[in-house]
């Protein structure tokens, strides 16, 4: 049974999977794998902090994913598309394992986050 986004070991869960899908993506896996090669060991728990503070308020993240994700556009043209697929893949995974007001609220800020960065990286 599914239940609501409850701590940071929820989050862990939640990325994990959303990564996992991101990794084998056929649209914008290459981004992560082959442009920004990301190294998943540091990625992830950046990752985990990052989303622990946008639903929890921890004030645990620093740093600039906006100025990331603006050199990743320089270096591999990103459009809205590929966008509107993350957020899409991050809706389904937050559906597949959890239920509640704060999967909805983690859905709704993850839409205004890719907003905000489709917005601001492509201009």
């Amino acid at each position: 049974m599914k239940t609501d986004i409850k701590n940071r070991s929820d989050i862990e869960k939640l990325i994990n999977a959303f990564y996992d899908k991101i990794k084998v993506d056929s649209k914008i896996g290459y981004f992560f794998n082959d442009v920004a090669k990301v190294n998943w060991e540091k990625h992830l728990p950046r990752m985990y902090d990052f989303w622990e503070n946008i639903i929890f308020s921890t004030g645990d993240f620093v740093g600039n994913p906006m100025a990331k994700h603006k050199e990743l556009h320089q270096k591999s043209t990103m459009t809205e598309a590929h966008f509107q697929h993350w957020n899409a893949l991050f809706n389904e995974t937050v559906d597949e394992l959890f239920i509640g007001e704060k999967a909805e609220e983690i859905k709704q800020r993850a839409a205004n986050i890719a907003m905000a960065m489709m917005y601001k990286t492509l201009g």
